[in-house]
């Protein structure tokens, strides 16, 4: 396969694999009981999939849309935004007021009604319980319709409350409905004297959804747009209590389960929740709930060595732990408080809650002792630490005391990062500044720098492995070594542009920083000396991540790619489109699964690493190399995207074709796989082992390699390649010499190496050219034959040592 042909199917490296943290979304869940089972099952929408749960809300399944499809139904002219199965059909009902009533195994259309929107537009429909046939429409003009759609006639028209009904739901009496206004009124109304029994008003604006009570206790549940739910008596026809702020956003759905004291709860804040009312007063309290992020995360790392647990800063404010092997080991940290602001008089509990966090660094080594997270906060001074074990804030608000608590300056704190013995954290401000402080104490340990240790904002700060060495990066374009304890300024070097960010891969020194001209700078820590310099993105750069063992560095940007560079080789040898833009990006310690999280997603996605399992040959990329697949990422399939083609250029001078009548020259139109740049590949100068092996000279081939080391032969086995400026008649010799080595009886562990190694590198390619394939089939049974030679030598010995130890004995 070739290289462009394996670039369309998207990413070599990594396989979509799954998304956590997605529970919930703005539509109302389903509850389903299941005879079989004998057990009550939870189905809630999320994105293009449904995830289906036990009451327990152990996920049992999760199904995507486009997997199975078993029917489909197609009829409407507009959206469909009403369903309600109905025994053998299905009823729904699209935004151009166009009621349908399907069969369901024939897919035919039963019956359809079409309302006129003025008088009449179709806002809910429930089934009346015992009604045969019957369905009850509500409408935004407060009116209800009973329809028999057996018989297609309109039974009653009920002229309503001068409100737009938002729910109807059936209650446990027969002939009785609740009916939920948008004036917030909820009516119980008896459909079969036309007479209304009671009368509530939501003070919390319209009802969203409405449940009964079935084991014994006559109350009634409502929803409200801002996430309160009122209970009400419908004995005493009063208000019993609320539960304010079940959720933080509008309640979708809350079902209570028959004849138990269990209510289920979700909302678009992404939260399943499950209520018990066992306590006196008729409040419910929480019993068990499946949480994410109610809005896009921002932050996403891997909290320690063991890979099972990725922290996640979303822009809802809260710091919550996704594990990868079961929901049941998520935790929330919380949302982060201001509590000095909040002892003032008047000072509600959102003013009081701190901004989102932005960035955030972890280290496992002293959690168990004190805190082993710190956090900066969007446009806040003070940094906040975090206990994991705890699962909420830590002790300590960090906050330099040179500002005097001076909120007006306008300063606030840019990276941040722990050492690895989990003793001290370094955290560096807008103005230039970078502290240390203890995090056991909170104190405050020094700075770097007589005054400030930039002259301009500080984008990213980190410590060695040792704690031996700073590094920061500034607006001023500087990079600065410093040495940690004595806070001595060691090294300083100048950045070809303002950078953006810095991350520094412990283990083996290397720093990567993302400049602000979407290039990405590697510096080694140990020479102090820029060794690679990666570009080709096309909108600025979010987020990076080493692979464990430092050898690639995964980057996202704005222009929606999640590109793999290589550094011992210096080149690019993976990207891949997403659907929407990558904000962070965070590769296990075990190197087995990459996590990103993206613009206006509120999952994580991992990614599986397909070279722990299988054989992948990487092969270098040009720098400007533009996928046209996204990968499975939020939208769930496979849509091949044409990247937006510029003009051709004219040229100045047009050129013509030498004779006696002048003819201008047709330029060559190039392959849709050529690539933009030049093949610097074709201008390099061939090297000797390269010419030994176009003269076929396979002895005098050999020897070179001998005398060449183990990176030299990796790089004389790559420029084989014809991307690399090599030919496949060449790489045909290479396949010649092996077989020339085989036959001579001799270096067979070194035929071997040399063999792995070429199709490491070359598999893909090899696989696509038939006279590649005749020659490695042809090795194929040279090697075979001289296994067996070998391996009936080795019999021989065996044999003969055999008989010798039994002589002597």
């Amino acid at each position: 396969m070739s290289d462009m042909s394996a670039g369309k199917k998207g990413s070599v490296i990594f396989s979509g694999f799954r998304a956590l943290g997605l529970y919930s979304n703005h539509l109302a869940h389903v509850l389903r009981f299941h005879k079989k089972h004998r057990e009550f099952y939870v189905l809630t929408a999320v994105g293009q999939c449904f995830h289906t749960y036990n009451v327990s809300l152990e996920v049992l399944s999760l199904f995507v849309s486009s997997i199975q499809v078993v029917h489909t139904y197609k009829g409407h002219q507009a959206d469909v935004h009403l369903l309600l199965p109905f025994g053998d059909h299905l009823i729904s009902v699209d935004k151009d007021n166009v009621v349908i009533i399907w069969d369901v195994e024939s897919e035919d259309t039963y019956l359809q009604i079409s309302y006129d929107k003025a008088s009449f537009e179709v806002s809910a429909l429930m089934h009346p319980s015992t009604y045969l046939n019957k369905i009850l429409f509500g409408s935004s003009q407060g009116s209800l319709q009973l329809w028999n759609i057996k018989s297609n006639k309109l039974l009653f028209t009920f002229p309503g409350w001068a409100s737009a009904v938002t729910v109807l739901q059936q209650t446990p009496a027969v002939d009785v409905v609740g009916v939920g206004l948008a004036s917030g009124q909820i009516i119980v109304h008896n459909i079969r004297f036309d007479e209304t029994l009671m009368k509530f008003q939501q003070d919390w604006g319209p009802v969203t959804a409405l449940s009964f009570r079935t084991d014994g206790h006559p109350i009634m549940a409502s929803g409200s747009p801002i996430g309160h739910i009122g209970l009400w008596d419908l004995e005493e026809k009063k208000f019993v209590s609320q539960m304010r702020d079940a959720h933080t956003t509008a309640i979708a759905g809350l079902t209570f389960l028959q004849n138990e004291p269990l209510l289920i709860t979700n909302g678009a804040d992404n939260a399943i929740r499950v209520w018990i009312f066992d306590v006196a007063g008729g409040d419910g309290r929480l019993l068990r709930q499946r949480i994410g992020h109610s809005a896009p995360p921002t932050k996403i790392r891997h909290h320690d060595q063991s890979s099972l647990n990725i922290l996640s800063a979303g822009q809802d404010g809260t710091l919550q732990s996704f594990s990868t092997v079961h929901e049941r080991f998520n935790k929330s940290l919380g949302h982060g408080n201001n509590y000095l602001a909040s002892k003032k008089k008047g000072v509600t509990n959102d003013t009081a809650k701190l901004p989102a966090i932005t960035t955030f660094a972890s280290e496992t080594a002293r959690q168990s002792d004190w805190d082993g997270i710190i956090a900066c906060h969007r446009g806040f001074l003070v940094t906040t630490t975090w206990n994991y074990q705890k699962g909420s804030i830590g002790a300590h608000k960090l906050e330099p005391e040179r500002f005097n608590k001076n909120r007006s300056l306008n300063v606030h704190a840019t990276a941040v990062d722990i050492t690895s013995c989990g003793n001290f954290a370094v955290i560096a401000l807008s103005s230039g500044h970078i502290d240390v402080y203890n995090m056991q104490s909170g104190f405050h340990r020094g700075h770097y720098g007589k005054d400030k240790a930039h002259a301009g904002a500080v984008r990213g700060v980190s410590v060695d492995a040792l704690n031996q060495l700073t590094v920061s990066v500034g607006a001023d374009r500087l990079l600065k070594i410093w040495r940690f304890k004595s806070k001595e300024l060691l090294h300083t070097h100048s950045l070809p542009a303002a950078p953006a960010s810095s991350l520094l891969h412990r283990d083996s020194g290397m720093l990567a920083i993302a400049l602000d001209e979407f290039t990405i700078h590697i510096l080694d820590m140990e020479t102090r000396r820029t060794v690679r310099r990666f570009s080709g993105h096309r909108g600025q750069i979010n987020d990076m991540t080493f692979s464990p063992d430092g050898r690639w560095l995964i980057t996202a940007s704005m222009d929606c790619t999640i590109r793999t560079w290589d550094l011992p080789s210096g080149s690019l040898v993976d990207c891949f489109l997403v659907d929407a833009a990558a904000v962070s990006l965070s590769m296990s310690p075990t190197g087995n699964f990459l996590a990103s999280s993206h613009v206006d997603g509120l999952g994580i996605y991992l990614w599986s690493n397909n070279t722990l399992c299988s054989m992948v040959s990487l092969r270098p990329l040009p720098a400007d190399y533009e996928p046209t697949v996204i990968m499975l990422g939020l939208s769930l399939t496979n849509k091949p995207k044409e990247p937006p083609k510029l003009p051709k250029a004219a040229p100045f001078f047009i050129p013509t074709i030498p004779g006696l009548v002048p003819q201008f020259a047709l330029p060559s139109t190039p392959s849709e796989d050529q690539s933009k740049i030049v093949n610097l590949g074709v201008l390099a100068q061939k090297s000797t082992f390269y010419l030994q092996l176009e003269k076929a000279l396979d002895n005098n081939s050999l020897k070179l390699l001998r005398e060449l080391g183990p990176s030299a032969i990796e790089t004389e086995l790559r420029a084989l390649s014809p991307d690399m400026g090599g030919e496949v008649r060449v790489m045909q010799s290479f396949l010649k010499m092996i077989s020339s080595i085989l036959q001579s009886k001799r270096d067979f562990d070194l035929a071997q190496a040399y063999l792995a190694l070429f199709l490491k590198l070359h598999l893909r390619f090899i696989a696509d050219q038939p006279e590649l394939m005749e020659e490695a089939e042809s090795v194929s049974a040279h090697l075979e034959e001289m296994w067996m030679s070998t391996q009936t030598l080795l019999n021989q010995n065996i044999c003969l040592l055999s008989y010798i130890k039994s002589a002597l004995l």
